[in-house]
């Protein structure tokens, strides 16, 4: 009755524990709460939102009140009989004073590039959810490789713990040499010390998974045993290249700048323009008390015309600065040109990555039968003594380092799907579903 309660219990553990498993999409949510990079981007992108209000304010009227209060005191020399005396008096006045711009090409060219940046704060803020993404899946599936390695390395462990228990004891009756027991013992102390290389590495990658989402991640989902991954679609690379040339966060950022260098070409030259303003005052002055000569009363005076300003000689600063902002401009498009051609390199190497990588999967999955099968020849011949332990010992790190490398090629092809959809502009949240839906729940 024991083994079957034994089974019972292991197998509601281990229900359990795939139960409380944190899945990537919970990383994600996770990420988007406490990220500080992806923080900092939204942070830039509500500063970038107030842009357009500050330039349109060069195109609104202005209104300001000024007033002054004053009292005065004097000492006057009367003559020589009357001798001095001291004259008193106040004032006070205000002025309400209106200016609206009508014709201003600096301030008109602040709004239009106001606009423009506004667009590149959304755009960069694309980027950065798009990169939070594909920052989320590496690290989560890093972990999960780690994971892999040290489980390959401890199973190493005792299959060859295994086969030293077993080289020992032929020795001890004659059917094998001491050098079947040095190579088990060599290769235990070597996969020993590969056993703490994993430990140490697992704790890195972890670490890198915490400093994104802020807190432990706990047990994660791993991937479906023999999970069937899909080829890209379109199928087509050039269409993927495509894309990301015109699609791109990053591209259409520096597309962007270009025109807002464009706009400072513009107001470079406005430095050479004149400008016309529409300005109206009113107010009121009163003043009291004796003054020289004698006065006192209110007067409201009131102004409306038109003020313009023509520049005429600025020391040649104006002519520097449009010679700089063209400078600008072709950094700018040379900008946007390095930003295309890195966007469509990008997608280039992530569309090899994922076709490479379906066919590395399909080639690993059959290599992986293939070494089982190798490995329980090996152990079928040493037991009937036409294989030595080497050959067992080598038939097992090599079913072992292909199960590893399937693994890990599985995540790489994951991972080189939402690089390849992110160089393209079109990674979005149900990407990530798409792929969490792969995991083991």
């Amino acid at each position: 009755m024991r083994n079957p309660i034994l089974a019972t219990l292991l197998a509601s553990a281990f229900l359990s524990l795939n139960a409380n498993a944190t899945d990537l999409l919970q990383i994600y949510k996770d990420a988007l709460a406490n990220d500080a990079q992806y923080a900092s981007a939204r942070a830039s992108l509500t500063a970038g939102q107030e842009k357009p209000i500050q330039g349109r304010a060069g195109l609104l009227p202005g209104i300001a009140l000024r007033g002054t209060d004053t009292k005065s005191s004097t000492d006057a020399e009367v003559d020589a009989v009357a001798g001095s005396r001291t004259v008193k008096g106040t004032s006070n006045a205000w002025t309400l004073a209106l200016s609206q711009p009508l014709f201003n090409w600096t301030n008109w060219q602040l709004y239009e590039q106001s606009k423009l940046l506004l667009l590149v704060s959304e755009a960069q803020f694309a980027q950065s959810k798009q990169d939070l993404i594909v920052r989320v899946a590496q690290a989560y599936f890093d972990v999960l490789a780690a994971q892999d390695t040290l489980e390959t390395l401890r199973a190493q462990k005792s299959a060859i713990s295994e086969q030293l228990a077993s080289a020992k004891r032929n020795f001890e009756v004659g059917t094998s040499t001491i050098t079947d027991t040095h190579e088990a013992q060599a290769r235990y102390d070597l996969v020993t010390a590969q056993e703490y290389a994993g430990q140490s590495d697992l704790q890195v990658k972890r670490a890198a998974l915490q400093q994104i989402i802020a807190k432990e991640a706990g047990e994660l989902a791993p991937l479906q045993p023999g999970v069937k991954l899909n080829a890209p679609l379109p199928a087509v690379i050039d269409d993927w290249v495509s894309s990301a040339e015109k699609q791109n966060y990053s591209v259409v950022a520096s597309q962007v700048a270009v025109e807002i260098a464009k706009r400072d070409i513009e107001k470079s030259r406005a430095g050479h323009y004149p400008t016309v303003d529409l300005v109206a005052t009113t107010g009121r002055q009163s003043t009291g008390g004796a003054t020289n000569p004698p006065s006192s009363g209110v007067v409201k005076p009131t102004t409306i015309g038109i003020q313009w300003n023509i520049p005429l000689f600025s020391g040649f600063a104006v002519n520097s600065r449009v010679k700089e902002s063209i400078a600008l401009e072709d950094k700018a498009r040379s900008d946007y040109e390095n930003a295309r051609r890195t966007a469509a390199q990008g997608a280039r190497q992530a569309f090899v990555g994922v076709t490479s990588g379906l066919a590395q999967v399909k080639a690993y999955e059959a290599a992986e039968i293939s070494s089982q099968s190798a490995l329980d020849s090996n152990k079928l011949g040493y037991q009937v003594g036409v294989r030595i332990n080497i050959d067992v010992l080598n038939a097992q790190q090599q079913l072992y380092t292909t199960r590893q490398t399937l693994a890990k090629a599985r995540y790489d092809t994951v991972l080189n799907g939402l690089r390849l959809k992110s160089a393209a502009g079109t990674l979005k949240e149900e990407d990530l579903a798409e792929v969490n839906a792969l995991l083991q729940h």
